[in-house]
């Protein structure tokens, strides 16, 4: 795994933004379990990464609404590349002020064609003194909590949120002095998410209020974060760990936390909900993307990497998992599925034995049954 740090691509790599419509592991390495499967992005890519800024950060009566952000006295005014703007967005503690000066640094690199930069991020970002962060253990089960259901699950939402904002700047600024190794897209890409998550906490915060609650109202976890502290050093296990896990886990949960508002009653929240976890899609595929890209340039074979990688940082991969959606993101099956990384010859061995099995059992329970039958033959009359 040493050869993935970037202090390694620093030696052997050059700077490179790769738009292939299909990646292909092109390693000889014996590390690789399945060289030459094919990664296909996710189709609508490139719409997103060509679209224009959003500015629907409102949501209205019939969905999301433009919403300009103001702000009297800006920080922004100080930085002059990507990499500071966003170390100012880490160092915001308000969540609501770091949701909008985190779309507003996007916006401003955007439209005035700001140089990426380097800059260095805080060790943790800056955080409010609500929500208490716990363990997960410590988490208030919804009875408990003091909200209804559906505002307790939005919370956890906006934490959740909240944390991909940071997690997103972290990212772009933590590996800054890597740009000509990564390319300019890697840090567009970050940036892009980072503006959307901020959008997603919008809604979040808004819809809160709407219900008569606000974030920190309850307790949260700090899983997340402890998650991208993690992956400091290496951009490699960032992309695995991050997107191709911790946000993959959204596309999973989505559709079932809709499920559940809409028996709760909450179609506007619901709403809010799908459209978060539609819009996740192309966050999973720029990870997608970006470490297939990663593994590329070191010459090693992607499916394994990513096995390994959550190997040696102890992550665990967690279902049922939402595989149309995880399809459409681009993450192939057998990264995190084992049972769709059996190959053919191992799954008809697999069956066999268990046809094998069948077969004892069946015999087995024939002999047993002969053999009660004939002691009841011989057994004397009473």
């Amino acid at each position: 795994m040493q050869l993935l740090k970037l202090e390694a691509m620093m030696v052997s790599l050059s700077a490179s933004h790769l738009k292939p419509r299909c990646f292909s592991c092109s390693s000889s390495s014996s590390t690789s379990s399945s060289c030459g499967v094919k990664v296909w992005p996710w189709r609508g890519l490139d719409e997103w990464r060509e679209s224009h800024l959003n500015e629907n950060r409102r949501w209205g009566e019939h969905g999301p609404e433009p919403q300009p952000v103001f702000c009297d006295s800006t920080p922004l005014g100080k930085a002059s590349s990507l990499a500071e703007l966003g170390s100012i967005v880490l160092s915001t503690s308000d969540p609501l002020a770091k949701s909008q000066l985190s779309h507003m640094a996007y916006s401003m690199w955007r439209r005035h064609n700001l140089p990426l930069g380097i800059s260095l991020p805080p060790s943790r970002p800056a955080r409010p003194p609500n929500p208490q962060l716990v363990s997960p253990k410590e988490i208030p089960a919804p009875k408990d909590s003091g909200l209804p259901l559906n505002a307790y699950m939005l919370h956890n939402l906006a934490h959740v949120e909240l944390n991909a904002i940071d997690l997103a700047w972290d990212t772009v600024v933590r590996f800054s002095p890597y740009s000509e190794i990564l390319g300019e897209g890697f840090f567009a890409d970050f940036a892009h998410v980072a503006d959307d998550e901020s959008r997603h906490f919008s809604w979040c915060s808004q819809r809160l209020v709407e219900l008569g609650f606000k974030y920190g109202d309850m307790p949260a976890h700090n899983i997340l974060w402890r998650e991208c502290e993690k992956s400091s050093d290496n951009v490699a296990a960032r992309l695995a760990v991050i997107p191709l896990v911790q946000e993959a886990r959204g596309l999973d949960a989505g559709p079932r936390l809709v499920k559940k508002l809409v028996g709760f009653g909450d179609n506007r929240t619901s709403k809010i909900v799908a459209r978060i976890a539609d819009e996740e899609i192309a966050h999973v595929a720029v990870g997608v993307y970006w470490f297939v890209s990663v593994c590329q340039k070191m010459n090693c074979a992607p499916d394994s990497t990513f096995k390994e990688l959550l190997k040696e940082y102890n992550v665990e991969l967690k279902g049922p998992f939402n595989y149309s959606a995880r399809d459409e993101a681009g993450i192939p099956r057998d990264w995190y599925d084992d049972a769709s990384s059996m190959s053919n010859q191992d799954k008809k061995d697999k069956d066999g034995h268990k046809k094998q099995l069948s077969e004892v059992y069946e015999r087995l329970a024939s002999i047993i049954a002969m053999e009660k039958e004939n002691s009841s033959l011989t057994k004397p009359p009473e």
